[in-house]
């Protein structure tokens, strides 16, 4: 299968370029007769477009959404879903002076090295500009999802070395962070615009929660629900660690603290996260992810051009200095995705 598509009876191919003329993607698997409209699919694009905050790039994409197929009087119709963005303000000059040069943290040296060719217009194919696609279809799936009763929520979990101590899920869209604790946002904030202002970056992790889902759904060995997951989530590149349920606490936990015990009413615990076997078990599902620093910064580093000579390179543009408050949609959208192959897979399985 082709590295730009992802899922089985729940399928999409998502295309395009930072800098190129559009982003997009092709969403096939999905039920006829689900209303779906472009206002559907925008709510969840308004989320991750760039442009919202202080402590997102300053980009301005207006990301409008536009269905060029697979939609037929406000209808899906089973036949294949065509969503389109056309990039407005790209501005590919802003990366002739680094052409040459590999920048630290992104993709220029691997993909070179794999195509013998790079698009180094703010990172081509690279860029998180093509999770718009993966949003987009997203929304779709989302929305068939919620008719199943299943919810998926996400926030920042931690940015800037400042954790959340409650989680409020009313607060999440109120703070520029997308956080969960509007008192911890308030921290995060002001260290995140002095490292823009410095020329740097950082990091932190988003904690999603999915409630809603029945038991039973993933399949044994490769595809286990959780394995997919971490695919979906890892297939994003700003993401560089995964943990579901107690994650990598238990590794200090003993045998008898981890199982998760049942009595009449079900689960007594969830350490677990969701699953057991990679199938789920109907509790909540809970995971997060490690989001590295933007490695896009204006601060002088030292690389290598082309030819192999050493140079230093400041990467100058408009970047994200914190990556969070964006990749929360994306990765509702992601999970979303999976689940909803999961169900058509049980539902195959079953027919």
């Amino acid at each position: 299968m082709p590295g730009s598509t992802f899922g089985h009876n729940f399928r999409i191919s998502t295309f395009g370029e930072s800098h190129g003329g559009a982003v997009g993607v092709i969403v096939d698997g999905a039920t006829p007769g689900l209303e779906i409209s472009e206002e559907d699919i925008q709510k969840q694009l308004d989320r991750r477009k760039p442009g919202q905050s202080s402590v997102t790039t300053p980009r301005q994409e207006p990301d409008i959404v536009h269905i060029l197929s697979g939609v037929f009087e406000g209808k899906t119709t089973g036949t294949p879903i065509l969503l389109i963005l056309y990039n407005k303000d790209a501005m590919p000059s802003a990366y002739d002076d680094i052409k040459e040069k590999f920048r630290p943290g992104h993709a220029d040296f691997t993909y070179l090295n794999k195509y013998g060719i790079r698009d180094y217009r703010g990172s081509g194919r690279a860029s998180g500009r093509e999770t718009a696609g993966r949003v987009a279809a997203g929304a779709i799936a989302q929305k068939l999802l919620q008719q199943k009763g299943v919810s998926i929520t996400a926030y920042t979990k931690r940015a800037a070395g400042i954790s959340c101590e409650t989680i409020d899920y009313s607060v999440i869209e109120q703070n520029p962070m997308r956080a969960a604790d509007m008192k911890a946002a308030a921290k995060m904030i002001p260290i995140i615009e002095q490292l823009a202002q410095e020329g740097d970056s950082v990091g932190g992790i988003v904690e999603c929660r999915i409630t809603g889902v029945k038991p039973g759904l993933g399949e044994p060995v490769f595809d286990k629900m959780d394995a997919d997951l971490g695919k979906a989530m890892l297939s994003l590149g700003a993401v560089k660690g995964f943990e579901i349920g107690s994650g990598f606490d238990c590794v200090d936990m003993k045998g008898s603290e981890h199982n998760d015990g049942m009595d009449s009413k079900g689960f007594i615990t969830n350490n677990a996260g969701g699953t057991l076997g990679g199938i789920t078990t109907g509790e909540e599902i809970v995971f997060r992810i490690a989001v590295k620093p933007t490695s896009s910064i204006s601060k002088e580093q030292d690389t290598v051009n082309k030819s192999g000579d050493e140079v230093k390179i400041q990467t100058e543009g408009r970047h994200d200095p914190c990556i969070c408050p964006r990749i929360v949609p994306v990765v509702e959208a992601m999970a979303a995705l999976v689940l909803i192959d999961h169900y058509k897979r049980q539902e195959a399985l079953h027919s």
